[in-house]
């Protein structure tokens, strides 16, 4: 049975969602603040990038409250204060952030949604949710990276990037300096882990 918004748990996750996301989004601008002072700038790009997500997340669920703009939506939820100078803490912390909205909380919130007749709210948080998992995964992927010592080293040969000029170089490892702009090597990427990077060398 359908519920109108103002009176129904959806509401409240909605709310609970767009403050979650919006916080995720600060932290991760935060988070990349700090990876650029450490000369990290692949992870920052990485954080960046996650905001800018969670940026977008946060209006979709924002937008889903439109019939009740001018109104106050009282909420409680507990939140993360990922405070710390280690990336690698900084990147597990947002790895388990991430898994936890994806299962259990945001597949929680859609099964409300859909029981109180909201089914495009519950699409949102379906849908969002396969994003917050993807997150997950990736931070994960660059923390494993981080705490074995290859992120910018490979056991076997391979394609690097410099996200700041685009030039591309094959090795164990990524140059100290990037031989085009000069930039260190915090910028540079594997090639499959970059924006739009893969198969680009075949042909």
């Amino acid at each position: 049975m359908s519920k109108q918004l103002k009176e129904s748990e959806t509401l409240k996750n909605l709310m609970r969602s767009f403050a979650g996301e919006s916080q995720a989004r600060n932290r991760y601008t935060f988070a990349a603040g700090l990876c650029q002072k450490q000369q990290l700038h692949v992870l920052e790009a990485i954080f960046t990038f996650t905001a800018g997500q969670e940026k977008e997340h946060a209006e979709i669920f924002y937008n889903h409250m439109k019939d009740v703009a001018g109104e106050t939506v009282q909420i409680d939820g507990g939140y993360p204060v990922d405070i710390t100078n280690d990336v690698v803490q900084l990147l597990r912390r947002a790895q388990h952030n991430e898994y936890e909205e994806f299962d259990p909380v945001y597949a929680g919130f859609a099964d409300t949604a859909r029981k109180e007749g909201f089914p495009e709210v519950a699409a949102s948080f379906q849908q969002i949710a396969k994003i917050e998992q993807t997150h997950g995964n990736r931070f994960c992927q660059f923390a494993d990276l981080l705490e074995a010592g290859k992120l910018f080293v490979s056991d076997v040969k391979c394609a690097w990037m410099c996200l700041n000029c685009g030039h591309i170089h094959e090795g164990l490892q990524a140059p100290k300096v990037c031989p085009v702009c000069s930039h260190d090597q915090g910028f540079f990427i594997r090639l499959e882990m970059a924006p739009y990077g893969r198969d680009i060398l075949q042909g």
